[in-house]
C-alpha cells in the first residue's frame, strides 16, 4: 500500500511539473504589448499604443518606419495565420498537414497563382513608394520571425519559421481573389443540367439575367469630379463539387458576399456622409481582419489588413472611408478541349493542333514522399484533369481566369486606395484592379460618395453563353472583347444621395447586362427601402440597420406556401406551424420560431423538387451555388415548373401542391422528433449557432483551447445581418460565414466611429485579445475605432520600438 501511495505521489508530481512547464511555456508565447523592442531598419523611435482591444496605434516619424513596425506587430499576433495564407496558392499545406491537404495543394499549385505572383513581383517598379513600403512591412515580419516568439501552432505541426517574401504577399492576394469567384461552382453544373436534362430545366434558373429585378443604378454624369454522355456529363459537375469542397475545407476562409452603403449628406441628420460596410467571409479563428492605426506627419489611416498584406483593403481616416463587397462578375471560363487523336501531347485550336505546355510542380508531403505534378496548359489556361482527383475524363477541360491572364496591379491598387487624395484619385486606383471583381465603396468628409466596380470586364461573342463550359477548338467561344474601365458600373455623387451594394446585379451599360453570379434581391431590396425611407440618418440608426434580421421575401414565400397546401387531415401540430408561418413578418431573432420551421421546410422542398432529377452529387453542387438562392422565389410560385414532377415515380405526375404539402408535413414531423411536440420550444437559437474554428481546433482534444464558441446567434441567410449556413437535412444550422467586421464611419463624428470583429484582434490563444470581442459580436454590439491620440494614450499600453545602432 505504501509503495502504491509513493507511485501515485510520484505520478502526481510528474503531472504537476508537466502542467506547470506547459503553463509557463504558454505564458511565454504571449504577444508583447508594452515595454521596449530594439529593431533594425527604422530611422527614429516609433511608439505603438495597444488599446483595450489590442489594436495597435502606430506613431512614427515616417511611413517606412511605421510599415516596418506594422509588419512586426502584425506578425506577433498573426504569424500562424500568415503562414497558412502564404502556403495555399503555391500548394504547400501538405508540408504542415500531410496527405489530407494534398488535394488542396494539387489544385492550387496547378492553376498558376504562384507563377503569376513571381512574374508580377518581377514587374514591380523597385523605386516606387508601393514597393518600398511593402518591403518595409515584409522586413518587419521577418525581424519578428528572427527574434520574436514562436507560436504554439508551429510547435504542434512541427514546422520551422521561414522568411516572408513579396511573392508571398502576391500569393495571398491570389488565393483571396480565387475564393471570390463563383464560376467554378456553377458553370460545370449548368452544363450538366443542360446536356443531360435539356434547356427547359434551366428555365427557372434565370441564366439570362431575368432574376436581377433589383439592380444597382449607374450614374455617369460628372464621373470622377468632386461633388454529352452521362459519364462525361457527370465529370463536369465533379469540377463544381470538388472546387466547392476545397474552398469549404480550406484552413483559410473564402470571401462570400457583403453589404455596404454610403449615405450622402442631404440624407443625414448632421449633414455629413455616413459610411457602412460588413464584408461577408467564412468564419475562422483567428478572424480575417487585423486592425491597425498608423499616424505619421504625412499620413494617417485606420486600416483592416489581411494576414501578410501590407496595405489595408478596408480603411478610413478623417478625410475619407472605403470598403468593399464582391462584384460577383464572371471572370472565369471553362473550355472543353479537343485532343489530337493521333498525338496525346496536342490539342485542337482554330489554327490547327498545338502542343500542350507542361509545367512541373513538386509538392512536399509531411511524413510521406513528395508528389511530382505535371500540369498541362493550353492557350486558355491550365487543364483541370489531374488537378481535381474527381475529374477522370480523357477529354481535357481547361480554365481561363482573368487574374492570371491580364495585367493586374493589385498591390499598387491597394496602396493607392489607402493613400488617395480625393475621389478622382481613388477612382484611378480602383482602375488598376483586373481581378477580383469588387464593388469598392467610398465616402469622404467633403460630402462625396461613390460606388465603383473593379475588374477587367469583357464581352463574349453573341452566339456564346458563358454560363456553360465552352468549346475550346472552334475559335469563337474564346474570343473576348475587353472593355475600357470607363464601361465598369459605377455611381459617383448620384442625385438620389446614396450608394449601396449587396452583391446584386448592376444595371446594363450600353444595353449590355454584365454576366455574373449575383445574389438575390432580398438584401438589396431591404437596404434600398431603408435608405429611401428617411432623410435624417444618424450613426445609431445605421447600427440598427446593419443588424437587421428581417427578410420580407422569406415572409412572402412562407405565405405563398401556406396558401398552396392541401390542408386536409392536418394534425394539431401542423395547424399550429401553419398559423405561425402565415403570421410571420420575416424576423430571424433568437426567439423566433418561424425561422426554424421555414429553413427546415426549405431543405425538404428543395430535396423533393430537385433531387430526383439531379441525383446526390449534382443536388449537393446546386446547394453550394448562388443560383439556388436566386431561383427559390420564382420557382416555388410557378405551377408550371418542370421540376415538380418526380421522375422516379411511374405513371404519375406530381404537382406543385403535392410537393409543397409533402415537404411541409415532413418538416413538422421531423421538428417534432428533433425539438419536441411543443411548438413554442422551436426557437431559432436552439438550432442556429456559430463556432469560430481554428485549423488545429478540429482535433477534439484541442477544440476548447483553439476554437471560439459556439454561440447562439440571430440573423439568417440573405438578411442584412447575413449569418449564412447551408440548407441541412438534420435541422441544425451551423453558421459558416457572416460579417467579418461591421464598420460604421460618421464624418460628423469620425473619432467615435464604430466597429466589431467576430472574435478578437490576436491569433495567439494566450492573448487576452484572442476572443474578447466574440460575445459582443454575437450580441450585436460595437466598440470604438479610436483616432484621438489623447484618448488612445490614456487607455492603452505602450510598446516602444528603438532603432538598432
Amino acid at each position: 500500500m505504501k509503495k502504491l501511495k509513493k507511485i501515485v505521489v510520484v505520478i502526481g508530481i510528474v503531472l504537476l511539473v508537466l502542467f506547470t512547464s506547459l503553463f509557463v511555456y504558454l505564458q511565454s508565447t504571449k504577444p508583447q504589448y508594452e515595454g521596449e523592442v530594439t529593431i533594425k531598419h527604422i530611422d527614429k523611435k516609433t511608439t505603438v499604443y495597444f488599446d483595450e482591444y489590442g489594436i495597435p496605434h502606430i506613431y512614427a516619424t515616417n511611413q517606412k518606419d511605421a510599415m516596418t513596425v506594422l509588419g512586426y506587430v502584425h506578425a506577433q499576433d498573426r504569424l500562424w495565420q500568415m503562414e497558412l495564407l502564404r502556403r495555399i496558392a503555391p500548394g504547400r499545406l501538405s508540408e504542415l498537414f500531410g496527405s489530407k491537404a494534398l488535394a488542396n495543394d494539387t489544385f492550387f499549385a496547378g492553376i498558376g497563382i504562384d507563377e503569376d505572383s513571381e512574374k508580377k513581383v518581377a514587374e514591380l517598379d523597385k523605386k516606387s513608394e508601393t514597393y518600398k513600403l511593402a518591403m518595409a512591412y515584409v522586413d518587419g515580419i521577418n525581424q519578428y520571425i528572427e527574434n520574436g516568439k514562436t507560436p504554439i501552432e508551429f510547435q504542434l505541426v512541427g514546422v520551422k519559421k521561414e522568411k516572408f517574401t513579396l511573392k508571398d504577399v502576391y500569393n495571398i492576394f491570389g488565393f483571396m481573389s480565387f475564393s471570390f469567384a463563383m464560376a467554378q461552382k456553377t458553370d460545370p453544373l449548368l452544363t450538366d443540367i443542360r446536356d443531360q436534362l435539356g434547356m427547359p430545366y434551366l428555365k427557372d434558373f434565370g441564366i439570362d439575367g431575368s432574376l436581377g429585378t433589383v439592380q444597382l443604378k449607374n450614374y455617369k454624369e460628372g464621373q470622377g469630379k468632386t461633388k454529352k454522355n452521362e459519364a462525361q456529363l457527370n465529370n463536369y459537375t465533379k469540377i463544381a463539387t470538388a472546387v466547392a469542397r476545397l474552398l469549404d475545407q480550406s484552413p483559410v476562409p473564402p470571401f462570400i458576399g457583403s453589404n455596404s452603403w454610403v449615405i450622402g449628406s442631404p440624407k443625414t441628420k448632421n449633414g455629413k456622409v455616413i459610411f457602412a460596410n460588413d464584408p461577408h467571409i467564412a468564419f475562422s479563428q483567428p478572424c480575417t481582419w487585423y486592425e491597425a492605426h498608423i499616424h505619421t506627419p504625412d499620413y494617417e489611416m485606420y486600416g483592416y489588413y489581411l494576414a501578410g498584406a501590407p496595405f489595408p483593403l478596408l480603411g478610413h481616416n478623417r478625410e475619407y472611408a472605403y470598403g468593399l463587397t464582391m462584384f460577383e462578375n464572371d471572370d472565369i471560363d471553362f473550355f472543353q478541349e479537343e485532343q489530337n487523336p493521333n498525338n496525346v501531347n496536342q490539342y485542337k485550336t482554330s489554327d490547327g493542333y498545338k502542343n500542350y505546355i507542361v509545367r512541373q510542380k513538386i509538392i512536399k508531403v509531411k511524413d510521406s514522399t513528395s508528389v511530382t505534378l505535371h500540369v498541362k496548359q493550353t492557350i486558355h489556361g491550365p487543364v483541370m484533369n489531374g488537378l481535381l482527383t474527381t475529374l477522370n475524363s480523357k477529354k481535357p477541360v481547361s480554365m481561363t481566369w482573368v487574374y492570371t491572364q491580364q495585367k493586374n496591379q493589385i498591390l499598387e491598387a491597394v496602396h493607392r486606395l489607402s493613400h488617395s487624395k480625393n475621389v478622382n484619385d481613388f477612382y484611378n486606383g480602383v482602375s488598376l484592379i483586373a481581378a477580383p471583381g469588387l464593388n469598392v465603396m467610398y465616402g469622404d468628409a467633403h460630402n462625396n460618395i461613390a460606388w465603383i466596380a473593379s475588374g477587367k470586364l469583357y464581352k463574349l461573342d453573341k452566339s456564346v453563353n458563358g454560363n456553360f463550359i465552352m468549346n475550346g477548338a472552334n475559335g469563337i467561344d474564346d474570343k473576348r472583347e475587353f472593355l475600357d474601365f470607363s464601361k465598369n458600373p459605377s455611381a459617383i455623387n448620384p442625385p438620389w444621395n446614396y450608394v449601396y451594394s449587396s452583391n446584386n446585379q448592376p444595371e446594363p451599360i450600353d444595353g449590355y447586362l454584365y454576366p455574373g453570379y449575383y445574389l438575390p434581391k432580398d438584401r438589396a431590396q431591404r437596404i434600398e427601402r431603408f435608405l429611401v425611407s428617411k432623410n435624417n440618418w444618424t450613426a445609431q440608426d445605421v447600427e440598427k440597420m446593419i443588424l437587421d434580421n428581417t427578410s420580407t421575401n422569406a415572409a412572402k414565400i412562407a405565405k405563398v406556401v401556406v396558401s398552396s397546401l392541401n390542408k386536409t387531415g392536418f394534425s394539431r401540430l401542423e395547424k399550429e406551424a401553419l398559423y405561425l408561418m402565415l403570421n410571420w413578418n420575416g424576423e430571424n431573432d433568437l426567439n423566433t420560431i418561424q425561422s426554424t420551421i421555414y429553413n427546415k421546410f426549405m431543405y425538404r422542398y428543395l430535396e423533393n423538387t430537385f433531387l430526383d432529377e439531379l441525383g446526390d452529387e449534382k443536388f449537393s453542387a446546386l446547394l453550394s451555388t448562388h443560383i439556388i438562392k436566386q431561383i427559390i422565389e420564382p420557382q416555388i410560385t410557378n405551377d408550371n415548373s418542370i421540376w415538380w414532377d418526380n421522375c422516379i415515380t411511374k405513371n404519375k405526375k406530381e404537382t406543385r401542391k403535392e410537393i409543397l404539402t409533402k415537404s411541409f408535413r415532413e418538416t413538422v414531423s421531423e421538428l417534432e422528433k428533433q425539438l419536441g411536440s411543443d411548438v413554442t420550444m422551436w426557437q431559432w437559437e436552439k438550432v442556429h449557432t456559430v463556432e469560430h474554428q481554428h485549423p488545429i481546433g478540429k482535433i477534439k482534444a484541442l477544440r476548447s483551447f483553439f476554437n471560439v464558441g459556439p454561440y447562439a446567434v440571430a440573423g439568417s441567410n440573405e438578411v442584412i445581418n447575413n449569418l449564412q449556413f447551408g440548407f441541412a437535412s438534420d435541422g441544425i444550422y451551423k453558421v459558416k460565414a457572416g460579417p467579418s467586421t461591421r464598420r460604421i464611419i460618421d464624418f460628423s463624428n469620425v473619432e467615435n466611429s464604430m466597429s466589431i470583429l467576430p472574435t478578437g484582434q490576436s491569433g495567439n490563444p494566450m492573448s487576452k485579445h484572442y476572443n474578447d470581442q466574440a460575445t459582443m459580436y454575437a450580441q450585436g454590439k460595437f466598440r470604438k475605432m479610436k483616432l484621438n491620440k489623447k484618448e488612445i494614450v490614456t487607455t492603452s499600453t505602450k510598446l516602444l520600438f528603438e532603432p538598432a545602432n
